[in-house]
């Protein structure tokens, strides 16, 4: 087995290990209690498909989603902001 075959074989064992916390994200994105929680699921969704996207760009040796994980990145910050904003603001009418 040469160190080409490890590097491929380790980052098909990632990109599972990832793909289970996005759905552990998404369980908690469901099931939250409170809309922090649901906030906070969100925002370790699109990080671990960040991580997703950037493992499959490896494997495939591609660039261009490491450019779809950027753009996901700022979306993904951008929209945490803004629901933070919306939980803080209905908690200071309320």
């Amino acid at each position: 087995m040469t160190g080409f075959d490890v590097i491929q074989n380790t980052l098909v064992v990632c990109m599972h290990v990832v793909g289970l916390a996005m759905l552990l994200a998404t369980w908690r994105l469901l099931r939250g209690p409170t809309v922090p929680d649901r906030i906070l699921a969100l925002d370790t969704l699109s990080v671990t498909a960040i991580a997703q996207l950037m493992l499959f760009g490896m494997y495939l040796n591609s660039a261009i989603y490491f450019e779809a994980a950027l753009i996901i990145a700022m979306l993904g910050f951008g929209s945490t902001v803004v629901l933070s904003k919306f939980v803080l603001r209905r908690d200071i009418v309320e």
